[in-house]
């Protein structure tokens, strides 16, 4: 599974250790991710993603899994979380 969070696509960013001699070594800068359970009250149901907390409190922000895919623009979107978009956009059009 990919490091990246499916929401704000942060991923790995690659950087130097600093040694107290000045000696730069490559490392690897990890977002914090967690492994967090959505549920969709539109689809009535519930979907597990990899997310940064900065990931979670937007989609509070947005109250909500449902509003914020709803508003968001698709290149910003991952492609699991793309495929939940048109989900919900077919399940709003056999409402109508």
């Amino acid at each position: 599974m990919a490091k990246y969070c499916q929401i704000t696509s942060k991923k790995p960013l690659v950087g130097n250790n600093v040694s107290h001699s000045k000696r730069r070594t490559k490392r690897v800068f990890e977002p914090n991710l967690h492994t967090t359970t959505f549920f969709s009250e539109i689809l009535n149901r519930s979907f597990s993603m990899r997310v940064c907390p900065q990931g979670l409190r937007t989609i509070d922000k947005h109250s909500g899994i449902d509003e914020y895919i709803k508003n968001s623009k698709d290149a910003n979107l991952s492609l699991e979380v793309k495929k939940i978009k048109r989900l919900i956009k077919k399940h709003q059009l056999k409402s109508k």
